[in-house]
């Protein structure tokens, strides 16, 4: 299956390099480019896109604006964005996880870790470079304390079952089903089975959303080191 990309960056040179790179891939092509937020939205739906590649800060409807109306959208519930940014430490790119986005790389990547990022959000995966750790997105996920927790959410997790709530702390922790599936003496499928129902039932569109919901209920408390 081909997997269907749409640019979205306000600088057209960036988008023609990416669109070289990603044309060059057998299981990928670029199916439109977008120079702001509002544009990206409408062809995301028009082209029937696969995943985004957005760039964070875009005039007019930004990055972050844009990832909100396409999580928010029924139509586009299949659509994975990637958040593009020159600061990964950015707080506008944890917002954007809370608002939806599968994950976010730095627009310094090599180009296999750009490719990477496309195949791992079409499969529906958590998408953290190597400098964006699960403990930085928690501490910034905890600033505020009380303001960054979801009691909805912590609510919520009462519906998991105790081996949904161990698959979720794992997932958290940035493990692949395989190493979930050691770790907890079971197979990658049961462990796929787990998170599914985890994300059917917390309402989380994808893995990175699993991450951000376990640490805004609560459930995995942010490291201070």
């Amino acid at each position: 299956m081909t997997i269907r990309v749409l640019l979205a960056d306000d600088q057209a040179l960036l988008r023609s390099a990416f669109r070289v790179l990603v044309d060059s891939e057998p299981d990928m092509e670029v199916v439109g480019e977008a120079s702001d937020g509002a544009e990206a939205v409408r062809l995301a739906k028009e082209r029937a896109a696969d995943v985004v590649l957005m760039d964070i800060r875009m005039p007019g409807t930004d990055g972050l604006a844009a990832t909100r109306l396409i999580s928010a959208d029924p139509s586009l519930t299949d659509v994975r964005v990637v958040i593009l940014t020159t600061f990964e430490v950015d707080d506008y790119v944890i917002q954007a996880l809370r608002a939806g986005a599968s994950g976010f790389l730095g627009k310094g990547s090599e180009p296999e870790e750009l490719l990477s990022a496309i195949r791992v959000a079409a499969g529906g995966e958590a998408l953290l470079s190597p400098a964006a750790t699960k403990g930085l997105i928690a501490r910034f996920l905890a600033q505020g304390d009380d303001d960054g927790r979801d009691p909805a959410r912590s609510d919520r997790l009462g519906a998991l079952t105790g081996r949904e709530r161990e698959v979720l702390v794992q997932v958290a922790g940035g493990h692949s089903n395989d190493e979930i599936a050691e770790r907890l003496q079971v197979s990658p499928l049961t462990v796929k089975t787990h998170v599914n129902r985890a994300m059917a039932k917390l309402g989380a569109r994808d893995r990175a959303q699993l991450v951000v919901i376990a640490y805004e209920s609560g459930l995995v408390r942010p490291r201070t080191d």
